[in-house]
């Protein structure tokens, strides 16, 4: 089966959904974002602003006590759960039943990001997709499920659900070496794809999204300094954002890969090729989705 180019045509011939000239927040959608902790609390930034910077009209985080004052200062557009947290300072599992009531206000959730990579961000991913079978979501990182849990989550997906692993975290979800992901990065994001159910964004030199059915595309426009902390964070809240603005979980991965690798060209070619940060990326994508979009 062939694979396509992930390009500035392709989102040409699938352009996001329209929103009206008055358009408020409520169309355009809200993000909720299970994400961070005591090891990484940025995480929720870099995943929020992105999905602000894509359109998303409204943004919800889930957070400690701990972590509200800081949070709130360096994310003032957000609305704050505060929930019990553990003793290493992650967020509690018997939060679980208030995140999901939150997401009954969402039109996309982000989990994963930041979190320790324990049960908990699992078992958070699965009862959101439990609760709300329809809701889009993006798992992310240690949220990602294990080999074990392939069938069941494969059931919940049903389609709606965006995996954005990397090489590391792709050999874990199919019990594979590191070394035969990276040996056939397609091949992985295909199987991953129609064994859960999910549409799935292989993240490396090249990134690959794949679909349940065995459809994919190749992009190749990124840059070295992509690799670098918090990239990914910022591309799973790019995808949520979309998906917020109503874009199918297809559309919103090929969108956000495109556009997290464009905010990455530019940053490089205005300082250099390394050492540009993360939390630099969301603020170069209104600009590129201005010249798309005309």
């Amino acid at each position: 089966m062939t694979v396509a180019l992930l390009d500035a045509d392709l989102l040409a011939g699938t352009p996001l959904p329209k929103l009206s000239p008055n358009s408020d927040k409520e169309e355009r959608g809200a993000v909720l974002v299970v994400a961070g902790g005591g090891g990484v609390p940025g995480a929720p930034v870099l995943t929020g602003r992105a999905a602000l910077r894509a359109g998303a009209g409204k943004l919800q985080v889930v957070s400690t006590l701990r972590l509200l004052g800081p949070l709130g200062a360096v994310l003032p557009e957000a609305a704050i759960l505060c929930v019990p947290e553990t003793r290493r300072f992650e967020i509690a599992l018997p939060s679980r039943p208030r995140v999901a009531a939150l997401a009954a206000h969402s039109g996309s959730v982000v989990v994963g990001p930041g979190m320790a990579p324990r049960k908990t961000p699992r078992r958070f991913a699965r009862s959101l997709m439990e609760a709300w079978p329809f809701l889009p979501i993006v798992v992310d990182a240690a949220a990602l499920p294990s080999p074990s849990e392939a069938e069941v989550f494969s059931r919940l997906a049903n389609g709606r659900v965006v995996l954005t692993p990397h090489a590391g975290e792709m050999a874990r979800l199919l019990d594979r070496t590191r070394e035969a992901v990276l040996a056939d990065p397609l091949a992985m994001a295909r199987d991953a794809a129609s064994r859960l159910r999910s549409v799935v964004v292989m993240k490396g030199a090249a990134t690959f999204v794949a679909t349940p059915s065995g459809l994919a595309w190749r992009h190749l426009g990124g840059v070295a300094g992509l690799a670098t902390s918090g990239s990914g964070d910022v591309l799973a809240g790019l995808i949520a954002g979309f998906m917020a603005r109503g874009a199918s979980p297809l559309q919103a991965a090929q969108w956000g890969v495109y556009l997290h690798a464009a905010a990455g060209r530019r940053l490089a070619a205005d300082l250099g090729a390394l050492g540009f940060l993360a939390s630099e990326l969301p603020d170069q994508i209104p600009g590129i989705l201005d010249e798309i979009e005309r």
